[in-house]
């Protein structure tokens, strides 16, 4: 049930709307449910023996404003109280009665008329539609002052949460004041009737968070706007120093034909000059700062390898949020970064469940919660570096790579929501959640090719050499993910990863409990994907089957190592590779 809240100064011109047919024609057996008294005169439904609507309108408005004439100037200039309540449409159809008692429910929760006040406000509800009512009522009580109204929306929303509960409706989850600002019901409208798919306030949002996302200074946000096809107006202050911004769509006019300005703190709280000031000073995402995940490939391609360093920087995040502490807040904002600067540059076939998920998750960055020692230099120069090295093919080293990170951001965002339930965050969980179904959508499609060779491989190793690998598998899994995992076909894949990680010079049973102890399996749907990623990760593996599966460029002038060609070769006669010895096998990283 949402509650949206509205002042005013016609009382006429908005019982004229009520009454009438609506914009579209929508407005279908306007009448009152409920009234201050139980008996003032309704225009829908006046059952006099000659009814005129007009003059019945007139009767009730003058009902409504006896009040505010009669204080005269010292009335509120706006003294229309106008709210709309909605209910959600899988809900059951409210009749008359329970509109009734929610209207009177809400005037009181916010003090316009109390249960039992005779000098309670004047107030009446209407009800032209199935699925909500409209409140309104005149701010002057009887003896002539004005009601106390402070924070009314607050109230009116935490009363609604309650009515709910005792009606049997859907719950909502109660908000905190950190959300962004909805698009109002005008730029909605306007939105459709200029073809536009989403609100200019919705649209911005996206697009400065976007141009925030890895930016190392206040220049280069500003830069990244403009670049973005954004009008860009910086306000100064007297010394000449910038103290907020506004933006603006192009083409986006008023009917006077001038921009229609939106400042940053207007469309999301965190979105402010001084708070974007905050986050570069917080975490400057520096090059030179490089993360201590860097991979030590130099044949991958600059997407793959900035997808790699991110994945290892976002499984750090998800420690943090699994340690519970109020210094993961600051990770939550790096990881948001992370995934506009994905979003930004993913292939077509992810795009829209990517951007969906970075949409998402932006409200679960935002909380009361802050860390006293915020350090995102290092999440933050990755979600620059993603940006620099331009979008994935979608395909290949780049498509596996990408596949890996989103494997890691699930798990990811699931961490962030046990670690905004357990403080209470609703809304900023439920978020989460829904970011990690886009991501898990996303997963399945960049998974798909290179998952599937890698299954392939598994499937076509000697019988000898996967009993092996899977009694090292049986081994080192918890029995709980051994039952998630019984299908042969699910660890094929993770077969292959053993069999090249061992080739590649590593220990695969000390390798496979390095993922493990990693962080927790239990929220992994499925347990064989994330630790393939995992030890492809740890091995310095390619992402993609399909690519060169030699040993890093650095150890190779010590000893011969077989060619991709070859191992596949090799793999497909039945003749498992040598073995390097202990003596020159690289430490597991």
């Amino acid at each position: 049930m949402v509650p949206k809240i509205r002042r005013g100064s016609r009382t006429h011109g908005l019982l004229v709307y009520l009454y009438g047919p609506g914009k579209r024609d929508e407005h279908v057996d306007a009448h009152l449910v409920g009234s201050w008294d139980g008996f003032a005169p309704d225009p829908g439904r006046d059952t006099s023996p000659d009814p005129d609507p007009k003059v019945t309108l007139a009767r009730l408005t003058a009902a409504l404003d006896l009040r505010v004439k009669q204080a005269g100037t010292t009335a509120p200039a706006q003294h229309v109280w106008h709210c709309s309540v909605r209910t959600d449409p899988g809900d059951r159809t409210l009749t008359d009665a329970e509109w009734n008692t929610v209207a009177r429910r809400l005037v009181h929760a916010v003090n316009l008329a109390p249960e039992g006040d005779p000098d309670g406000c004047r107030w009446v509800a209407v009800r032209h539609a199935p699925d909500h009512i409209h409140i309104l009522a005149t701010m002057v009580r009887g003896d002539l002052r004005r009601p106390r109204m402070n924070y009314d929306f607050k109230k009116a929303q935490a009363e609604c949460r309650r009515i709910e509960k005792e009606m049997g409706l859907r719950q909502l989850n109660p908000g905190d004041g950190t959300g962004a600002k909805s698009p109002t019901s005008a730029e909605r409208f306007k939105a459709e009737r200029t073809g536009r798919p989403e609100a200019p306030r919705e649209t911005l949002r996206e697009a400065v968070r976007h141009a925030l996302a890895g930016t190392s200074t206040e220049e280069e946000f500003f830069s990244r706007l403009r670049e973005a096809g954004l009008r860009v107006k910086i306000r100064t202050a007297p010394s000449g120093d910038a103290i907020g911004y506004n933006v603006a769509l192009t083409g986006d006019r008023n009917r006077l034909g001038e921009p229609i300005w939106y400042p940053g703190s207007k469309l999301a709280p965190d979105l402010s000059l001084p708070k974007s000031r905050r986050r570069l000073a917080d975490g400057t995402a520096d090059q030179a700062t490089q993360p201590a995940a860097t991979s030590s490939r130099s044949d991958w391609s600059p997407p793959a390898r900035e997808r790699r360093n991110a994945t290892g920087l976002a499984e750090h995040a998800a420690m943090l949020l699994d340690r519970g502490d109020d210094e993961a807040a600051a990770q939550l904002v790096g990881v948001g970064e992370l995934l506009d600067a994905v979003a930004q540059t993913s292939p077509a076939a992810t795009r829209a469940e990517l951007g969906a998920a970075a949409r998402y998750f932006e409200r679960a960055t935002r909380s009361h919660v802050r860390a006293e020692h915020a350090d995102t230099r290092a999440i933050r120069s990755a979600a620059r570096g993603i940006i620099q090295a331009g979008g994935a093919l979608g395909r290949g080293e780049d498509g596996g790579t990408t596949a890996m990170f989103l494997s890691t951001m699930v798990l990811v965002a699931l961490a962030a929501a046990r670690w905004h339930s357990a403080r209470g965050h609703a809304q900023q969980a439920h978020a989460s959640r829904q970011a990690a179904e886009h991501l898990r959508a996303a997963y399945d499609r960049a998974a798909a090719t290179p998952m599937q060779a890698l299954r392939d491989q598994g499937r076509a190793l000697p019988e000898s050499e996967r009993r092996i690998r899977e009694a090292t598998i049986r081994a080192a899994l918890p029995e709980a993910a051994l039952r998630a995992e019984s299908s042969s076909t699910k660890t094929d894949a993770l077969t292959a990863t053993l069999a090249q990680a061992e080739r590649a010079g590593h220990d695969p049973k000390a390798l496979l409990q390095q993922a493990i102890d990693m962080r927790e399996l239990e929220t992994a749907e499925d347990v064989s994907d994330v630790l393939v990623w995992r030890l492809r990760r740890l091995a310095q593996l390619p992402a993609h089957p399909g690519e060169a599966t030699s040993r890093p460029k650095a150890d190779t002038s010590r000893r011969k190592t077989p060619t991709s060609r070859t191992s596949n070769r090799t793999t497909q006669t039945g003749t498992r590779p040598v073995a390097p010895s202990p003596r020159n096998r690289p430490p597991c990283r």
